[in-house]
């Protein structure tokens, strides 16, 4: 597949945004007004050109995830990535419906605290968190989304999420898809049904798959290495064409 299991950096080289001030945990407050959800951050040493909230299906915030945040925020993005289970019991391995829009509207509250308006705000996400950041440009309007080996295409994932073939179509933001096309967990039948859904939604949209390539590491390298290159150029040019 086109990104190993963790999400990779994302620098493409040197950029004028010069740097990152600090990664931090903070707190955002939910829209309910009960409690709040932790966000791991991360600010631009210059002026953003955005936000980019990423959503992250582990419990733990590992190096390769710290990585990626920063890699967005040299890039010249604030990021701001909700904790997204840190409400939920252990026994509950995915976050959708009422919870992940809570936290992404969290997020997006907390990026409107440094003057980031929700049209300058983009979603981010891999794998089953690809799934939620479709869900969140379907359901809010934002400036721009991202996702990558999105599952739960034909058959819905839990009952609280859609099949993405039939609710893309009412995406409100600019989404890029990102696949695989030998994927085991996604066939390749399926990305072309999504990828002829989205044609039909109002938004831009536009769906990537990479021949030859699974969802994983064990991929030959040269071919693995130039289609994670050319991923993370679309990434970043996606957000760069539409956060702003």
């Amino acid at each position: 597949m086109i990104m190993r299991v963790s999400p990779p950096a994302l620098v493409r080289g040197p950029c004028d945004g010069g740097g990152v001030t600090s990664i931090i945990t903070v707190g955002a407050a939910l829209p309910s007004g009960k409690g709040q959800v932790p966000l791991t951050a991360a600010q631009p040493s210059a002026p953003p050109r955005g936000g980019i909230v990423v959503l992250h299906e582990s419990r733990e915030f590992g190096d390769s995830v710290i990585e990626l945040i920063r890699s967005l925020a040299v890039e010249g993005w604030t990021v701001a990535a909700p904790h997204l289970f840190d409400r939920l019991p252990e026994s509950v391995s995915s976050v959708f419906g009422d919870a992940l829009f809570e936290d992404f509207d969290a997020a997006v509250a907390w990026l409107g605290e440094s003057g980031i308006e929700p049209d300058r705000v983009g979603v981010l996400g891999f794998d089953e968190a690809g799934t939620a950041a479709l869900l969140v440009a379907i359901n809010r309007r934002i400036g721009a989304a991202v996702s990558v080996a999105c599952r739960g295409i034909v058959e819905p994932l839990t009952p609280e999420t859609p099949p993405l073939v039939d609710a893309v179509t009412r995406v409100q933001a600019p989404w890029l898809g990102l696949f695989g096309d030998h994927d085991p967990n996604i066939p390749a039948h399926h990305i072309a049904r999504l990828r002829e859904a989205a044609a039909n939604a109002e938004a831009a949209t536009l769906v990537v798959s990479y021949p030859g390539h699974e969802h994983r590491a064990d991929e030959p390298q040269v071919q693995a290495e130039r289609a994670f290159a050319d991923a993370r150029e679309r990434i970043v040019d996606w957000f760069d064409s539409n956060l702003r």
